[in-house]
């Protein structure tokens, strides 16, 4: 009987994960079309070329943006090579929020918005630090160790300036976006964390997607 509960401990945490595992692996076997993402009625160009473009639309001033963010960080170390995954923020016509894509945009430039993108999304939202103000966003950049007159710069460049124009325009005219974050696929499929059950759902239906435009490109 010993040997018997013994085996049972060890097999019950693998039943565990099992069961965990199942959701995800069922959002990435059979997505609804209409329910777990949308098919666009106007395909979009992407700028991959031959490799297939996801879309992330979302802010640093939004919560649920931060809290998806940890999840698409590991995703991305699994990305093959033919999928490339690109960031747009969306300002929404707030003047807040506009800034904080410069700040965005103004870190990717300097080359250390992903190193620093995690603590961006700390101060915001668990310092209540406000670096949708450009003064405050430039002494927070120089405490992290950039050179604060290259940040400011950088952020009131017109080259950031129309980099955030541009990201405007694709997410109302392009895509319609209306709440962040979203996710676009291969410029023809739409979803969301919302749309799957969770933030940590989301990396398969994006997979899942990714699958289904290779497919309908007819690569394997």
């Amino acid at each position: 009987m010993p040997s018997i509960h013994r085996f049972l401990r060890r097999l019950l945490p693998l039943a565990a994960m099992f069961v965990a595992a199942l959701p995800v692996a069922a959002t990435a076997q059979a997505l609804e079309e209409g329910k777990n993402y949308t098919r666009l009625k106007n395909p979009q160009a992407v700028n991959a070329g031959d490799k297939i473009e996801v879309l992330e639309f979302f802010s640093y001033g939004c919560p649920h943006c931060a809290d998806l963010d940890p999840v698409l960080v590991q995703w991305q170390k699994t990305l093959p090579a033919d999928v490339v995954f690109r960031r747009v923020p969306v300002g929404f016509g707030r003047e807040s929020w506009d800034n904080l894509g410069k700040a965005y945009y103004t870190l990717e430039a300097l080359g250390v918005e992903q190193k620093l993108a995690p603590e961006v999304f700390a101060a915001i939202h668990r310092g209540n630090v406000r670096l949708d103000m450009p003064k405050t966003f430039f002494d927070w950049a120089a405490g992290k160790g950039l050179d604060r007159k290259k940040v400011e710069d950088m952020f009131n460049s017109f080259a950031i300036a129309g980099k955030m124009n541009k990201a405007n325009q694709e997410a109302a005219k392009t895509y319609q976006v209306q709440s962040v974050p979203l996710v676009i696929v291969d410029g023809k499929f739409m979803t969301a964390s919302d749309k799957v059950g969770s933030h940590a759902n989301l990396p398969s239906a994006i997979n899942a997607l990714v699958a289904k435009a290779k497919a309908e490109r007819g690569k394997k």
